[in-house]
């Protein structure tokens, strides 16, 4: 009985070797062709590793702020949307916090709005962010030009580097001005890498001080009226000073308790308990929310990948990727099968099962599958690395990325083979007989 199952086995073994160069063989017998056929599979893996690729990076870069810095707690205001639409509350709950047990160091963050104008005039829509320059809770990125210190030097600014050209910036100490009414100057003198969201406007980062002056210091027209003793408004200057930057403006002042902010970020005592602290904070500072590192930054991706519809539209992208794939490889291999269709009779007539014969067309799939692969990967990497560099745009492939796209793409090869299957199994093996 064991001496049949061996010959059995060894018979059947003989049988499926050379299934498998017959495999190969129709492959590449026909080489323009192929190069071809393979060249729509790249176009198509591509596609879909583009698109997941820009949605992870996109995602990413939404709460890359987030993820650099290394405060344990974000306080925010209750009508929080995501890390750049809050409502603002008062400086004055930086210093309720620090009273609170359990706080090592309480901070404010502030988030402006503005408009920059280069020397040239052009005007680019901004996002200033104001911290304390002296700790690096919130400013967790590297500096790779100046210094963070600089920052409290009087409207003096640091840029991502993927802004400057759109900022027109050039080097250290160009200078342009913030503010749309009575705009205050900026002098840029520091570089940094690797914060700037894909969704968003520039990033500007400067001190609480500046960020406080360009986010109220703008706000004046320069219209003066006053009321005369019949009660009748009379102004004095009818002419506002859009874009006409202050000749000596004063330099910024403090913050006080009054002044709007966006985020009290919390570092906790060492070995605190971050639930209770979050707990004795939302007793402590009325009307806000307490979330931790990961928490805001799961709210800001989550805002941009599901409320704004990008998250579909990239999706929708891969899918189409995926579809176009299944397409070109089922053709090819429905293709290959009809060329070849007195072959798998005179196999079949020959005694080979159909499993036999099915292995045939499903390596030819797998080897489609890792010769389309191994291109499109090099190719989205090498474009992920140029854009990252030239544009600031990340098309992020991570490893367990790869792994899931070279699962997607046997996927895809092996189910377009099931097309070129059914062929093959309604073949009479008396086709070979047939003229």
């Amino acid at each position: 009985m064991t001496a049949s199952l061996n010959r059995s086995a060894s018979r059947t073994s003989s049988t499926l070797r050379p299934m498998a160069s017959i495999a190969r063989k129709n492959l590449f017998e026909d080489i323009p062709r192929f190069i071809v056929a393979q060249a729509g599979i790249v176009f198509a893996v591509s596609l879909v590793t583009i698109q997941i690729g820009i949605l992870r990076g996109f995602s990413r870069s939404t709460a890359r702020l987030v993820d650099q810095s290394s405060a344990d707690l974000w306080v925010a205001s209750q009508d929080i949307v995501h890390l750049e639409l809050s409502s603002p509350m008062p400086a004055q709950r930086v210093e309720e916090a620090q009273k609170v047990a359990g706080v090592d160091r309480a901070e404010a963050l502030m988030i402006r709005s503005s408009i920059w104008r280069d020397s040239n005039g052009k005007i680019s829509p901004i996002r200033i962010y104001g911290f304390d320059p002296n700790s690096r809770m919130f400013a967790g990125w590297q500096v790779t030009q100046g210094k963070l210190s600089d920052l409290n030097q009087p409207y003096s600014v640091i840029v991502d580097a993927n802004s400057l050209k759109g900022l027109g910036l050039k080097q250290l100490n160009d200078r342009a001005t913030i503010g749309a009414f009575n705009a205050l100057p900026a002098r840029f003198v520091g570089k940094t890498q690797d914060t700037q969201s894909i969704a968003s406007s520039a990033f500007i980062y400067t001190s609480l001080e500046n960020a406080n002056a360009y986010g109220l210091g703008g706000s004046d027209t320069g219209i003066t009226c006053k009321t005369d003793s019949s009660g009748r408004i009379d102004c004095l200057n009818q002419t506002p000073k859009f874009g006409d930057p202050e000749p000596n403006p004063p330099p910024p002042r403090r913050v006080n308790v009054q002044d709007p902010i966006s985020f009290v970020l919390i570092r906790a005592k060492p070995g605190e308990d971050l639930d209770q602290l979050r707990q004795r904070l939302k007793s402590a500072l009325p009307n806000t929310r307490v979330f931790t590192q990961a928490e805001i930054a799961d709210l800001t991706r989550s805002y941009w990948t599901t409320r704004t519809g990008v998250g579909f539209v990239l999706g929708l992208g891969a899918t189409v990727g995926f579809i176009v794939g299944m397409v070109i490889v089922g053709q090819i291999l429905y293709s290959s099968v009809s060329d070849h269709i007195r072959e798998f009779g005179t196999l079949k007539a020959m005694g080979a099962s159909n499993w036999v014969i099915y292995s045939v067309i499903l390596e030819q799939a797998l080897w489609m599958a890792v010769l389309g692969y191994l291109p499109s990967i090099a190719l989205c990497l090498g474009l992920g690395a140029w854009t990252q560099a030239s544009n600031g745009i990340m098309i992020l492939i991570t490893p367990a990325t790869g792994v899931g796209i070279f699962v997607l793409t046997v996927v895809m090869c092996v189910g377009s083979a099931l097309f070129a299957v059914q062929k093959v199994t309604r073949v009479d093996p008396a086709i070979v007989f047939k003229a």
